[in-house]
């Protein structure tokens, strides 16, 4: 392997410590985004799943791709599908990131495309990660702030995984064979539910959290009133199902077996984030 790696999404969540790891392994990176933003040590490209146009440009010189649809849209099958099959065309191993539990039922989009991906012939590895520890300090951080953590997760236990050790999974399948045509479910040491990631949370910021959990429809109608799509809205409502039933209490050895090293748990993401939780 001694083309580039391209990755998706090169400036988000993901993408950032993605770029930095492939990096520290002297890999060369196209660093891809919707407005080519400059990336340090990266070869910035522009890149977007509703301009197929971008595709090429983005693809030349590359032979590994991060594939991973930013949070946001409800029409996976729509975006990802020509994106896998424009690196199938090319030749390109893909390492896609899925979502935790989707293998439960070929009619999900998300398995959808993971099945695609792997009746095209190209090389590939599947990552499905479960619920970020980084949510806390992104999309809950206005509940955070006023010192409340409300979403309808009810008692359900979720296996919280940092994102740098999705980053580091994700280096690890882009620069050996070794794990292709596998699909890994990545999550952290242990499963624990809201209230005691509050209180956790309580501890470390210095600052009293509570977690209320709500319904359905109050979480839908909390997020169209903060601006969000209803479709959106609904959707991310209905991932919380899983959390309820208990299916996000899953935990795994998977990050260890493509790392070697054992995943970080939310008290240390915590405490390493603990700036951009206050």
């Amino acid at each position: 392997m001694s083309q580039k790696i391209l990755v998706l999404g090169a400036t988000g969540n993901v993408g950032q410590p993605l770029v930095q790891a492939l990096l520290r392994k002297g890999e060369q990176v196209k660093a891809a985004s919707r407005t080519g933003k400059p990336v340090a040590g990266a070869e910035a490209v522009v890149f977007d799943y509703a301009r197929p146009e971008t595709f090429p440009a983005a693809f030349e010189g590359v032979d590994r791709a991060y594939v991973m649809l930013p949070a946001g849209y409800v029409n996976q099958k729509e975006l990802l599908l020509p994106v896998i099959q424009a690196a199938a065309e090319r030749r390109v191993k893909v390492v896609f990131q899925s979502a935790f539990g989707v293998d439960a039922d070929d009619s999900i989009p998300y398995r959808q495309v993971e099945i695609a991906l792997e009746k095209s012939g190209t090389p590939y590895v599947i990552l499905r990660p479960n619920w970020f520890s980084d949510n806390f300090h992104t999309f809950w951080k206005a509940g955070i702030e006023h010192g409340q953590i409300t979403l309808p997760a009810a008692e359900g236990k979720t296996s919280f995984i940092d994102v740098r050790d999705i980053a580091e999974s994700a280096a690890a399948a882009l620069t050996t064979d070794r794990f292709d045509g596998q699909a890994f479910n990545l999550t952290g040491p242990e499963a624990i539910g809201y209230g005691q990631a509050a209180q956790l949370l309580s501890e470390v910021i210095g600052k009293s959290v509570a977690y209320t959990p709500i319904d359905d429809q109050a979480f839908i109608g909390m997020l169209t009133g903060a601006g969000v799509s209803a479709d959106y809205a609904g959707f991310i409502a209905s991932i919380f199902y899983p959390v309820r039933e208990g299916w996000a209490a899953a935990v795994t050895d998977h990050v260890q077996i493509l790392t070697g090293k054992a995943p970080r748990s939310l008290e240390t993401y915590a405490r390493d984030n603990a700036q951009a939780l206050r």
